[in-house]
C-alpha cells in the first residue's frame, strides 16, 4: 500500500513538473478601419469572391386556384406602398434598403440606408 502511495505521489510530482505557465503573444494596435495588416491581407483573399445579392420588392399570400388564374397581364398585389424601400439582402441577410431606380434599360437600387454592423450581424445568426 505504501508503494502505491509513493507511485502516486511520483507521479503528481512529476505532472506538476511538466505544467508550463501560460505565454501570450503581445497585441498589437488596430488600423482605423478595424484591422490590422495581417487582417487586411486575409480580407484581400476574399474580395473577388461572388456573392448572391437580392431585392424584396414585397410579399403576399395567394390562393391556388387565384395562382392557376394568373395569365399574361394579371397584377400581383403586393404589401409594400409604392415609394416604400425595397430591401437589399447579401446572402440571403438584410444589409440595405434603398429605392428602386431606372439605370438606362435595367432597374437598380439607389441605397438610402445601410443596415448597422450589429443589425447585419444579427441578421446572419
Amino acid at each position: 500500500m505504501e508503494q502505491i502511495k509513493e507511485n502516486v505521489l511520483s507521479e503528481i510530482a512529476e505532472t506538476q513538473s511538466q505544467i508550463q505557465s501560460v505565454q501570450f503573444s503581445q497585441l498589437t494596435s488596430m488600423g482605423a478601419d478595424g484591422t490590422k495588416g495581417e487582417g487586411r491581407r486575409n480580407l484581400d483573399l476574399i474580395l473577388d469572391i461572388s456573392v448572391p445579392v437580392s431585392v424584396e420588392l414585397g410579399h403576399t399570400n395567394m390562393l391556388i386556384k387565384d395562382i392557376l388564374a394568373l395569365s399574361q397581364g394579371s397584377i400581383v398585389e403586393l404589401d409594400k406602398v409604392a415609394g416604400t424601400p425595397v430591401d437589399l439582402f447579401v446572402r440571403g441577410k438584410l444589409l440595405a434598403q434603398g429605392e428602386v431606380v431606372v439605370v438606362e434599360e435595367n432597374f437598380g437600387v439607389k441605397i438610402t440606408n445601410i443596415c448597422g454592423s450589429e443589425e447585419f450581424v444579427k441578421n446572419l445568426g
